[in-house]
């Protein structure tokens, strides 16, 4: 019962639009907010990176991964870093830096493990994406990557308040469903998430493929089958119709194996 109750909680806190941020992610939602602002000045910018180490670290080495480093000379400095790979891309670090804000002030070692597995499969889907958008989905590559950096929000939600209520998330038909609809819904709107990229990840419980692939939902759902790492808290829930369009399609195998290293090298910087 009490397990009951701890989650009905969460679920009215995101109904009202509560839901608790740590105080650690204020710095990248304040980023955010200045790239999403035309007349944002570039020093602003450059001096709201450089107050964040961390997120500093990341642009650099995303800057320098095969993707933006076409020249194969890298760059050092963050504004050199910010200039290589745009305000949309800087963007997306911003809100993986919020996403994996709430994996790191988890205490409990399991539900640590658990979101380490989600950030490395949220990585290697954003990489994905971003690739499947640009050759196969007719998606905007920018927005692919920003999509599969943030499709996971609610799911790092739950386990960083599973840390305060153990055994919150033991029974997956519990949280699974229309409450985790509401609590992604409200993560993207707390993080500004475009309407456009919170309709396709929502859309994604239950979804599927029907070929030819297109646009950003499609594109999410072939990222995540065919990631290396699966996420913690998505088994079984694969749609048959994705390995039936997977499965011995040369087309798409032609696109992963040329692509190969550039989607390794962008996972690589997420996981900076």
């Amino acid at each position: 019962m009490e397990k009951l109750r701890d989650f009905s909680h969460i679920v009215t806190q995101a109904s009202r639009g509560e839901l608790v941020f740590p105080t650690s992610v204020n710095a990248a939602l304040r980023l955010q907010l200045a790239l999403a602002d035309p007349d944002c000045e570039n020093d602003d910018v450059i001096r709201k990176v450089l107050g964040e180490p961390l997120l500093a670290a990341r642009t650099v080495a995303l800057a320098n991964a095969a993707v933006f480093n076409r020249s194969g000379v890298p760059v050092t400095s963050v504004r050199a870093a910010v200039q290589r790979v745009g305000y949309r891309n800087l963007y997306s670090m911003a809100a993986a830096m919020v996403v994996r804000q709430f994996g790191a002030r988890i205490r409990d070692e399991a539900l640590r493990r658990q979101a380490d597995q989600l950030w490395r499969h949220t990585a290697h889907v954003a990489a994905l994406a971003r690739v499947i958008g640009a050759r196969l989905t007719s998606t905007d590559p920018d927005t692919a990557l920003f999509a599969g950096i943030v499709h996971e929000a609610g799911g790092f939600y739950l386990l960083s308040r599973a840390d305060e209520m153990p055994g919150l998330l033991d029974d997956p038909a519990e949280w699974m469903g229309a409450a985790q609809e509401i609590i992604s819904r409200e993560m993207m709107r707390k993080m500004n998430i475009p309407e456009p990229v919170s309709q396709a990840i929502v859309s994604l419980r239950g979804a599927t493929l029907t070929p030819p692939p297109l646009g950003l939902r499609d594109t999410l759902l072939l990222a995540k089958r065919l990631a290396p790492v699966r996420s913690p808290l998505a088994a079984g829930q694969d749609s048959p119709s994705l390995a039936g369009f997977i499965d011995d399609n040369a087309l798409l195998n032609q696109i992963l194996l040329e692509s190969a290293d550039e989607a390794a090298s962008m996972s690589a910087a997420l996981l900076v």
